[in-house]
């Protein structure tokens, strides 16, 4: 039997009773990590293993959103701090070759970090273009501000992270550096038209359209669909992220749970699959609505699964790393920057 097309969050630091009896039922293709759920090594450790226990699956893919700066969920005192985006869009004003080559750095040792865990799975690179006057919800999160730097830093995030072992997850696909809201609270509305997009915000991601995860962005976009978000638009999915961008991976929803998404959270996981999203992203660990999800989804099948298969099968072993050394000279690098990790 495959797992079902959902990814699921949990409430605390421990799987509850009632949370364990769930994951049995209903077999989530993964689990994804928060700061409510994360307080030191050892814990963490034992809920990654608990939660592949429970679904009878080893290779069971556990995610987290662990970027640097203001997005990342791992946290000193047990782990580094990592800089933002936009520490290495800095250094590619200077020296691109460095830039890129800080950027890689970065990312594997934040795989470290997480592989030491059992996480397998980084919510990281962003592709998002962010413009003037647009929301700061990307903001220094960004890796610049145009398409071939975003581009250029994000491919060496994601060969970072799978340099050590771990899967990226390519977001916000196809683009949230337009918005001008916070699709946390509210659904944002880009009115741009389709050449501008296809020529920015598309056209960031296609050169990063064979990574094997991406996440999509609850953004309408009026010039392709005046109503729904990309999330939950079969004509955004199917002409622009399959189409235009050629994104061929497993694609996942963002959170169904953000405010951007109107209904229940079981009609918007069930849009989203529609949509042509293979899996549904459920985050706030709140147990009703993690049931309502998991009855809106059905066993991975047909293409969906293959993606999904594919997707595991791209995460490798950890290629060899000296770590200290490796932290010093990423503590060099980015101090010349003025963000020290």
């Amino acid at each position: 039997m495959a797992p079902r097309a959902f990814i699921t969050g949990l409430e605390g630091l421990k799987i509850a009773p009632a949370e364990r009896d769930f994951l049995r039922a209903t077999d989530p293709w993964g689990l994804i990590l928060f700061k409510r759920n994360i307080d030191n090594p050892t814990q963490v450790a034992d809920l990654v293993r608990e939660f592949r226990k429970s679904v009878g699956r080893a290779d069971a893919p556990v995610l987290i959103d662990q970027e640097g700066g203001r997005v990342q969920r791992m946290q000193p005192p047990h782990w580094p701090a990592y800089p933002p985006g936009k520490a290495y869009a800095s250094l590619y004003a200077g020296d691109a070759s460095s830039a890129k080559a800080a950027a890689r750095l970065g990312a594997r040792l934040i795989a470290s970090d997480l592989a030491e865990l059992g996480i397998t799975v980084d919510c990281l690179p962003l592709a998002d273009v962010p413009i003037p006057g647009s929301h700061d919800v990307i903001g220094d999160r960004a890796y610049g501000d145009t398409v071939e730097q975003v581009a250029a830093l994000a491919r060496a995030v994601s060969d970072g992270l799978l340099d050590g072992g771990v899967l990226p997850v390519l977001k916000h696909i196809p683009g949230h550096g337009r918005a001008g809201s916070d699709s946390h609270k509210m659904l944002p509305v880009v009115d741009t038209d389709r050449a501008t997009l296809e020529a920015t915000d598309f056209a960031a991601f296609r050169p990063l359209a064979d990574l094997p995860l991406a996440m999509t962005a609850h953004v309408v976009f009026t010039a392709l669909d005046p109503l729904l978000p990309a999330t939950t638009s079969r004509i955004m999915i199917d002409q622009v992220i399959r189409g235009f961008i050629g994104f061929g991976g497993a694609l996942m929803s963002d959170d169904v749970s953000m405010e951007a998404l109107s209904g229940s959270i079981g009609a918007r996981t069930a849009a989203a699959l529609a949509a042509g999203c293979d899996l549904a992203l459920h985050c706030n660990g709140k147990l009703d609505e993690m049931k309502e999800v998991a009855a809106n989804t059905q066993e991975l099948s047909g293409q969906a699964l293959r993606r999904a298969e594919a997707a595991l099968a791209a995460r490798t072993q950890p290629k060899a790393l000296d770590g200290a050394a490796a932290r010093a000279e990423f503590a060099r690098v980015m101090g010349t920057a003025g963000a020290v990790a």
